[in-house]
């Protein structure tokens, strides 16, 4: 599909979130709560870190859905777990589900990836099989997001994003469908939105100047609502727990630098 045509095909696909939802069609639904399971790409903007997370939770949700943001710096799949993270998070999944209907986003790979993680990517598979299997057990709804694209740009003309999460993307992917749960494809529309805007606009985004991986507060927003928009599109349960930003999404999804 020709690059310059996906965004306008997504914003046709987008009309629905963009619109108003009916409170009465959405008058019986339980309230979200987001449980959002990942490392510094995932976690609060800190010094060494920062993602889309908090951006999706004060900036997406409906009144009355929440969440709570686990993303650890650092983090591997092992780790989260090895660490207590992946514990805490389970443990609220169970006190929240009788009032909320709990959704756990996982999205690692950012660490796993490194040859000192300590995880091939055969055990990175089967650790997010696991995650997802024990976010069913519980009773809540698993989401695997592919990884955030890292801001680095390969010296073409025009410059594009090195797509150095591929593989992770793909291994994703499959445990989404190997466990039957959710995905979405943040890989893909980070890089395609990054490679629309250019460096320049991307780094606008970066931690600080020299950080191409973790994101500002304001970068959290742009991403935090394209995280919301893929969601949305795909499944109606969230697009009513979720609140629209037609300008933000009409940038993001326009190639436009947001």
């Amino acid at each position: 599909m020709s690059f310059l045509l996906r965004p306008v095909l997504f914003l046709l696909s987008l009309l629905p979130i963009l619109a108003s939802a009916s409170p009465r069609h959405f008058s019986t639904l339980k309230p979200a709560y987001f449980l959002l399971a990942g490392d510094s790409t995932t976690a609060t903007q800190s010094a060494n870190g920062g993602g889309w997370g908090d951006g999706f939770l004060n900036h997406t949700l409906r009144q009355g859905s929440s969440g709570h943001n686990y993303g650890h710096n650092g983090a591997t799949t092992k780790s989260f777990r090895e660490g207590g993270d992946w514990a805490k998070v389970i443990e609220e999944a169970k006190t929240k589900i009788g009032n909320y209907t709990v959704y756990v986003t996982i999205q690692f790979g950012h660490n796993d990836q490194k040859v000192t993680s300590g995880v091939n990517v055969t055990e990175y598979g089967g650790n997010l099989e696991r995650f997802g299997r024990e976010v069913q057990q519980v009773g809540g709804i698993a989401i695997f997001v592919t990884p955030l694209t890292r801001r680095n740009y390969a010296a073409t003309s025009p410059p594009t994003i090195k797509q150095d999460l591929a593989i992770q993307r793909n291994i994703t992917i499959q445990a989404a469908h190997t466990t039957r749960s959710r995905h979405i494809d943040l890989n893909i529309a980070s890089t395609d939105y990054c490679n629309e805007i250019g460096p320049d606009a991307a780094w606008e985004y970066n931690l600080n100047p020299t950080d191409h991986t973790h994101l500002n507060v304001h970068g959290s927003v742009v991403f935090g609502r394209m995280v919301s928009d893929l969601m949305a599109r795909q499944f109606g349960d969230i697009r009513a727990v979720t609140e629209g930003n037609g300008t933000l999404s009409r940038e993001i999804w326009g190639g436009v630098a947001a």
